[in-house]
Parts: structure tokens; C-alpha cells; sequence
């Protein structure tokens, strides 16, 4: 169902980076010891409740903070509200294990129980709600008297509803702030387009202009990866001991890498959506599963293609301008010829790149046929020029 004018598209996270004094880096790692003990407490009591038959829900354990601020001074000293906020973090992931649990997913799907979280092993994320925060200035005033400068690299579309505090894995400090995502829709144009997905190319489509070749990202930065593995290798410290500055600097230096490569993935398939969105009405995707390819020879390049985020943007991409995208169950679309619909006896080797219908006598790229068969999955067949239907046909029945 495709959205209407003036209807938002849910909730969106705005991200921005911080700059963070000294003095409230201090207050943002105090609180966050607290809420990691929060954490670790939860765990301890869910398990200590499960061995004996008991359920330990929202409100047990808002009782057990209660009473833990009521003895212990130094948990006291912190605010209240990200100390609720990561209980309610907690209850959520544990109940999505029990309800993976309940419908008796395979182990390698389901959501693990929340465990204990390392002091050297997790980043800091704080939670706040609407009453937990404010902007004055340009700054985020934080309930517990810290204060922070955002670096606002664009304007938010409206008022936010909650925060979060985060430091990643290189040591920087972001806001993400959640506002409501309002439609934006775009003129309309006329134009289906199918895509299919691919390690050779990351996404074929039925438009020969909107193909979106391997960007390779990753591979043009395994050299500078490989030679930060080499420095590592050599400074990797012996057993109980110490880490030198200068292994400290190369692992700083390779994760900085594949943040830049996380991010150049991110780039490229945020800017090749908004391209098809923004020139077709209708959208049919392949609905592929990229994860059992890690298991494959083929793990590396498909890993580096990132079809999985490409996917995930173009979907988003289409919510936000109120385009019609419609995913393909992705079954034998190799082996069913776009024009007749006939259907080979034989899955078609990787190696053999051109499809040949044995009913019609069609040949064309092998790719290319599975992004036309995505249209005529989807009822989107277009009659006539490619990629555009004309105004007032009538779609074809979704197979």
C-alpha cells in the first residue's frame, strides 16, 4: 500500500556528531557505569528468576531500581531516566529471545538472551526520552546537568521525541535523535523499473542506466588493510600483557578503515535509490536473502557488494517519497523466461551468463531476464517502451 500525501512515513533517527568536553565526557562514562550495573543486575535477577520458576517483568525489576537507589548513593548520584530506559532496552530484547524461543526458530535465527555486559567490550549508549533533554543554543542539555556541542550538519524536520548517546568503536560521540519522518512524495514519471541482485553486478535492472555496477570499496582498500593487519601481527602483545601505543594505533588505524568503507557503502547505495526512486513510480525488487552467499566462494565479493544495505535503502527510499515498491519472492526467477513465462528443466549454471528459452526461442542477458521476470511477478509488465507503461494500461495480474 502506498502511502498518501500529507501521512508520515514512521519515525526516522537523525544522527550527528558531538563535541564532547572533558568535563562531560566524565559525566557521560559515569553514567553509563550505572546503567551498565543496571544492566548486569537485570540479568543476574531474569536468570535467578527463571531457575526458579518465576517471571521478572518491567516491573519487578523497576522495583529493584527503587530500591537499589535507595541504598546505594553512588547509583543515586546518576539520573533516573536512562537507568529506566535500559531496563526497558532489557525487557525488549528478552522478550524477542522468549518469542523466538516460542516459535521454535532454528538456533542460527533466533535473538540470543541479553547477557552480561564487559566493562572492555561495550561502547557506551545512553537513552532519553522527551523530558530527559532539551536544545537551547545549539547544545543538548542532558537531564543530570550535562551539557554537549552538536555539530549540526543539517536541520531537524521536527521535534524529537527521544535521544540517544552513543560512542563507537573509534572513541567519537554521536546524538541520534528520533522525529517523526514526514512524506515527501516526487512527480510522478510513468516508469516501472525491476531489479535484480548480484555479486557481478550489484543490482541489474531493466533500465540500462540505472544499473549499479560493483563498487568495490573494499577491495580497493584490502591494501591498506592488509598492511595494518601485518602491523598488528607484529606488536600483538604477549598474554597478559599490555598493549603498546604503537598497536593501539594500528587498530586504531584499520578500524578507521572499515568505518570508511562502512560509510562509502552507505553513500553509494543511499544516492543510486534516490536515483531510481526519484525517476520511476513503481519499483518491483527482488527479495533476496544475501546470507547464505558467507557460505560461499563467493562470501568476499558478495560481503563487499553490500546487496543487503542496497536493499534496506531502496525500500526506505521508496517509503519516504511514496513510491510504490513491491518485493519478488526471489524462487526461480534465473530459470523463467521473462516473455512467455516458460519455465527451464535445468537451474542454469553461474558460468552461463545468457538466458535462452527453449518455449519462445528468447535470448537476452541472463540478468536482464530476471529483472523483467521481477516485473511481470509483480503485475508491472510494461507494454511498449522499456521500463514506462503506458498512462491508463491496465496491470498485469501479480503470478
Amino acid at each position: 500500500m502506498v502511502p498518501e500525501a500529507g501521512e508520515t512515513a514512521g519515525y526516522a533517527r537523525y544522527a550527528y556528531r558531538l563535541r564532547v568536553s572533558a568535563t562531560a565526557q566524565a559525566g557521560l562514562e559515569g553514567e553509563w557505569r550505572r546503567c551498565r550495573w543496571v544492566w548486569n543486575e537485570c540479568v543476574a535477577r531474569s536468570k535467578k528468576a527463571h531457575a526458579e520458576g518465576e517471571e521478572c517483568g518491567p516491573a519487578r525489576l523497576d522495583r529493584m531500581l527503587t530500591g537499589a537507589r535507595a541504598v546505594t548513593s553512588w547509583l543515586a548520584e546518576g539520573a533516573r531516566m536512562p537507568q529506566q530506559q535500559i531496563i526497558r532496552d532489557f525487557g525488549k530484547s528478552r522478550a524477542k529471545a522468549l518469542k523466538d524461543i516460542r516459535n521454535r526458530l532454528p538456533v542460527q535465527r533466533r535473538a540470543g538472551m541479553p547477557g552480561y555486559k564487559k566493562k572492555r567490550n561495550t561502547d557506551p549508549s545512553l537513552n532519553y526520552t522527551r523530558h530527559g533533554f532539551r536544545l537551547r543554543n545549539g547544545r543538548l542539555h542532558l537531564v543530570g546537568g550535562i551539557v554537549l556541542t552538536v555539530v549540526w550538519s543539517r536541520p531537524l524536520p521536527a521535534e524529537p521525541s527521544s535521544v540517544r548517546v552513543y560512542r563507537d568503536c573509534l572513541g567519537d560521540w554521536y546524538c541520534s535523535f528520533v522525529v517523526p519522518a514526514p512524506l515527501e512524495p516526487l512527480p510522478t514519471t510513468g516508469a516501472v523499473i525491476g531489479v535484480d541482485w548480484g555479486v557481478k553486478e550489484t543490482a541489474t535492472t531493466t533500465s540500462d542506466a540505472h544499473d549499479l555496477p560493483h563498487p568495490r570499496h573494499g577491495e580497493k582498500a584490502q591494501g591498506k588493510l592488509s598492511r595494518y593487519d601485518r602491523m598488528m601481527a607484529r606488536r600483538r602483545p604477549a598474554r597478559g600483557q599490555a598493549a603498546s601505543k604503537g598497536y593501539r594505533e594500528a587498530k586504531r588505524w584499520r578500524a578507521k578503515t572499515y568505518a570508511k568503507i562502512a560509510r562509502q557503502r552507505q553513500d553509494t547505495a543511499r544516492k543510486w535509490a534516490k536515483r531510481v526512486v526519484r525517476d520511476h513510480d513503481m519499483i518491483a525488487v527482488e527479495d533476496f536473502r544475501p546470507k547464505f552467499l558467507a557460505k560461499t566462494s563467493m562470501a568476499r565479493k558478495a560481503a563487499d557488494a553490500a546487496i543487503g544495505a542496497t536493499k534496506q535503502a531502496l525500500v526506505e527510499m521508496g517509503r519516504k517519497h511514496a513510491r510504490d515498491v513491491r518485493l519478488v519472492h526471489p524462487a526461480h526467477t534465473t530459470m523463467d523466461c521473462a516473455r512467455c513465462g516458460a519455465r527451464a528443466k535445468h537451474a542454469l549454471p553461474l558460468s552461463e551468463r545468457t538466458y535462452t528459452c527453449t518455449a519462445c526461442g528468447a535470448v537476452s542477458p541472463r540478468d536482464k531476464n530476471s529483472a523483467r521476470v521481477m516485473l511481470v511477478r509483480a503485475g508491472l509488465d510494461p507494454a511498449g517502451v522499456e521500463g514506462t507503461r503506458p498512462p491508463g494500461a491496465p496491470l498485469r495480474e501479480a503470478a
